[in-house]
């Protein structure tokens, strides 16, 4: 996905009751006037997940306890709208951003201790992505969509059913 980037031309405002030109409108005050968030995406570390395929079982499990997949947090995203205009979450597993899902909802919970606590709903499709190294941090980042890794389904020739190893290589060699 390319960077968007405003044109030179400044901004005229239309005047009152009429649409300025999309043309001449940064990214950022286009979705201020229309009134729709700019989708957001979010990374955190999958702690304890061996691989994609421990993250699909550990999600089903939850799916079939619960009846939806989530992932508890303490605090509450300020930037919710933009996440559920269309992102995902971003897992990184053993280094490397390897999956994501999507947002279906954001709420607010209590953990047992009476503390509050924020329920990052998830669709419980988990999509491969392209491995992307990725250093260790603590709790959950925003991640730009310009730096969010493609999905595998994407990718032509099979790349999908790859080991990871063999796409890792490929990547780190510039063939993908």
């Amino acid at each position: 996905m390319g960077k968007l980037v405003s044109t030179p031309a400044a901004p005229v405002s239309p005047g009152k009751g009429r649409t300025p030109d999309p043309l001449h409108l940064s990214v950022q005050t286009a979705a201020r006037h229309w009134s729709r968030p700019v989708p957001l995406h979010m990374i955190k570390l999958s702690v304890g997940t061996e691989d994609v395929e421990d993250l699909r079982q550990w999600h089903a499990r939850r799916l079939a306890e619960t009846g939806r997949v989530f992932h508890r947090t303490r605090s509450m995203p300020r930037r919710r709208e933009e996440l559920l205009a269309g992102g995902s979450i971003y897992w990184v597993i053993k280094g490397f951003v390897l999956a994501r899902q999507r947002f279906t909802g954001i709420e607010r919970t209590h953990y047992s201790d009476g503390s509050t606590a924020t329920l990052l709903v998830l669709d419980p499709d988990l999509v491969r992505t392209l491995p992307t190294p990725h250093r260790p941090f603590q709790g959950w980042r925003y991640l730009d969509p310009a730096a969010a890794p493609g999905d595998l389904r994407d990718l032509a020739g099979g790349a999908a059913e790859m080991p990871l190893e063999m796409l890792t290589e490929l990547r780190q060699l510039g063939l993908m």
